[in-house]
Formats: structure tokens, sequence, C-alpha cells
């Protein structure tokens, strides 16, 4: 990552609203794990990567996508986050390059890829607790269990980001030492050989780049609460560097071990499968420590998305996009309404399967990354001279080039979507290209109440020539 700071840039407007000074800002280490539980969470999920291509793909898989993927979604996220430090992250950057209408469909797609992908945690956390409670398996205890603990993660996402920010931290540390002592455990077990081991002519090719894709993503999802973060110009980029080293290694190492210290079983590399290798490395002892670690990782990802999706709904509320209401904190500085929104949203969603909602999520959220090279791109092109705390080392042309591996990765999750989601997504889509008329009506009827706040820029106006809304 790189940084430029040439005299010849003016400084973007950003937004400093009074009483959201006086809450404490999220530090370094925090965020890390807040971007850590956004993308991750652990190695929780990678299990159907080695079921989909066997051991040396998986592997190859872990490496070489973050490069082609990770890497790039991060150095925008750097750029941009620190370009516009203001809450609602990416779309405001696709409403100062494209305009309103397309920052509305942004933050559509991206609020309803995170819901669907919220609706999961609660599910696979009570995945990992039936077998030790079988009442936790189906019925209405299940149901209750997940009202339950989604009311539950609601309350601490309301308690404030710092609070959310810091359980992260604590999440984070449980979820990835018990795989650190797998491995130590698994050392003498360990054959190279099987490392290696490859078909080419019996790989899931969808399952394969389906899990690469979920398990890799979402580093675009901390710019939504950029106003919350203590000096964001500098924080931001260091918290996303480290979080990318931290995600890549916490999914290599465990994948390293798991496939070299036991004889390979396609079939049986599942959702949970890791807590069988503990306890084959370690004994019973090992396995429920996995699957804590692995319970609690589903309880940071929650909290982590909800922070993320509520805070880009305040954000968009405060760009006239959502009635005003949206924009309403709690007094603990947290977006009340757009919690509870997204709260039910999950709660609704919850019934969906595992397959159906990466399927769903991946769709949606390709849709929402085309659109951010093309605001990425655009922005280098209208606006060269825009403060840029933190800009990527290419020019415009090294930034198209920059963008073309992810966009090419994005046609081929898309072409091997099942008729089913495609279907259902595109449905969700052409409400998202509805409701934006929709509500502009209703704003210019005044039958609720829409405000833009005084503190920000103009984004209205971003696509007029001159770029007054957008630059000093």
């Amino acid at each position: 990552m790189g940084e430029y700071n040439g005299e010849e840039y003016v400084s973007v407007s950003e937004a400093h609203p009074p009483r959201v000074d006086t809450f404490k800002k999220v530090s370094v280490l925090p965020l890390v794990f807040l971007i850590f539980y956004e993308v991750s969470g652990g190695p929780f999920g990678v299990e159907d990567s080695v079921q989909a291509a066997g051991p040396l793909l998986a592997l190859l898989g872990f490496l070489v996508f973050p490069i082609i993927w990770s890497v790039p979604e991060a150095l925008i996220t750097a750029e941009l986050g620190t370009m516009f430090p203001v809450n609602g992250g990416y779309v405001v950057w696709v409403s100062s390059a494209l305009g309103p209408f397309w920052g509305f469909q942004q933050g559509w797609m991206k609020w309803l890829s995170g819901v669907i992908d919220n609706a999961l945690y609660p599910v696979l956390f009570l995945d990992y607790l039936k077998s030790a409670i079988p009442a936790l398996g189906g019925g209405l205890p299940r149901i209750m269990a997940v009202i339950a603990l989604t009311l539950f993660l609601t309350y601490l996402n309301y308690r404030g980001l710092t609070i959310v920010g810091w359980v992260a931290v604590l999440l984070g540390i449980f979820s990835i030492i018990p795989f650190v002592v797998m491995g130590l455990v698994a050392i003498p077990k360990l054959k190279p050989s099987r490392w290696l081991v490859v078909s080419l002519h019996n790989v899931d090719w969808n399952l394969y780049l389906n899990t690469l894709f979920w398990n890799l993503n979402y580093w675009d999802s901390i710019s939504t609460l950029s106003g919350e973060v203590e000096k964001p110009k500098k924080t931001l980029p260091k918290a996303l560097f480290y979080a990318l080293i931290l995600v890549v290694v916490g999914y290599f190492f465990p994948l390293l071990i798991g496939t070299g210290a036991v004889p390979l079983d396609r079939e049986l590399w599942t959702d949970g499968y890791f807590s069988d290798i503990a306890k084959i490395v370690g004994g019973v002892w090992l396995r429920w420590w996995i699957q804590g670690a692995a319970a609690m990782s589903n309880m940071g990802m929650f909290v982590a998305e909800m922070n993320s999706d509520s805070f880009q709904l305040l954000g968009m509320a405060e760009r006239g996009m959502l009635p005003e209401c949206f924009g309403k904190r709690s007094h603990h500085g947290t977006p009340l309404v757009g919690i509870l929104f997204s709260a039910s949203g999950v709660l609704l969603l919850s019934w969906l399967s595992f397959q159906e909602i990466v399927a769903a999520e991946n769709f949606l959220y390709c849709f929402g990354m085309i659109l951010e090279f093309i605001a990425f791109i655009r922005l280098r092109v209208k606006h060269p001279a825009a403060s840029r705390p933190y800009k990527i080392p290419v020019g415009t042309v090294g930034a198209v080039l920059m963008c073309t591996p992810p966009t090419i990765l994005i046609g081929v999750v898309l072409a091997l979507s099942q008729l089913k989601i495609m279907v259902v997504s595109l449905i969700a889509i052409v409400i998202g290209l509805v409701m934006q008329p929709c509500l502009t009506y209703v704003d210019r009827k005044r039958w609720i109440k829409f405000s833009i706040s005084s503190d920000l820029p103009d984004l209205h106006g971003a696509n007029q020539e001159g770029a007054h809304s957008l630059i000093d």
C-alpha cells in the first residue's frame, strides 16, 4: 500500500457532526478485529474448498485469491475510505462518482447482501451447539434460540461501537488460539505429500469459487463507519494492512495443518470438520475448544456485520437517501433505527439454507463491487487533484489493470450462479431500481421527512462540471 501527499492535492470536504465527536472513536486494534470479522472470523467455513477441489487447489486458492481479489479491494477501500472519511462508505464513493441514483442502488444491494450474510451466523452458532444440546436442532426451541441470540447480539451493537470493537478483539483471540494449539499438537502427524493431492477432472468449480469468494470478500464494509474511526486517514489503511495478514494466515495455517495431519477423505470436508480434525490430533478437549471458538466467531461476525449495515443506513440518511429517522442515534452514539431495521431483516431471512445464503449474497455483492470499481476509476479520471491521504501508487491505466482480474472473477461467479438464485437476486435489484424514485417522490411530497446534514458535502451535485460539491 502506498501513500501520496503531493502539494498539488486539495482537501475533500469532510463531515464533523458535533454531537458524534462526543463519543469515543475506534482505535487501530479494535478496527483490525472488526475488519477481521467483517471478512473472515477464522477458518470456519473454508472446509468446502477441500471437498470441492482437494488439498492443493484449496491451499493455492487461499494464497492466490487474496492477491486477485482481497488486495485490490482492500487497497481501494484504503484510498476511497481516507478520501471520504465519513459514514456511508461505498455509498458516498458511488454517489460522488455516478450520482445519487447509483449511490442508492449501491447502498441497497450492499445492505441487502450484508443482512442476508448476517442471517447465517445465528444459525451456524446453533449448529455448533446442537451436538451438545440436541433440542437446538430444529422446531420451536431452535426458532426461539435464533430470536433470543439475535436480540442479544443486537443489544451489543446498540451499546456502542467501542464496546463491539473490544468484544471483537476478545472473540478473535479466543477463536485463533485453539488453531495455534492444534498446529503444535499436529506437527508429528504432518505428511507434506498430502498437500500435493489434486484431481483436476474432479473439481466442483462453483462450490470452490463461491467458498473462496465468500471467505475473502467484504473488505469494503468497514468503510461505512469511517466517521467513527479515530484519525481515519492514518488508522484505516494501517488496520486494513494488519487485517489482511491476519485473515490470510488465519485461513492458510489451519488448512495446512488439517490437510497434512489426517488422511484425505474429501466427502468429510464440510462445515465443522475442523472440530473432527481437532479430536483426531488432540482429543475431545481440543474438539470442544474448536467448537466453542466457532460459536464465538459467529457472534463476532454478526456484531461486526450489523455495525457495518446500520452505520451504512445512517450515512445514507445523512445524505437524504433515506428518511431522517434512519439517522437517529441512541445515547450510546449508535444508529438506533438502522440497528432495528437490520435486525428485522436478519430474522426474516434466517430460514434460508447455508448454500442459498452464500449464493444470494455473493450475487448481490458482485453487482455492488462492479459499481465500486467504476466509481474508483471515474474519481481518478474526474478528480485527479482531490486529496487522497492514502493513494494506491498507480496511475489511471494501473487502476484499470488492477480492477480487471477481480472483474473477470465477478463475471465467472455470476455465470456459475444457479438460475433460482439469479432470478431472486435480479428481482431484489429491480426493487432497488424502483425504490429510489419512489422515495424521491415521497420526499418531494413531504409525506416523510428527509434531510441532508449541513456538515456533509452535497453529493447530489458531484457529477456537475467543476465538482463544486466534491472539492472544497
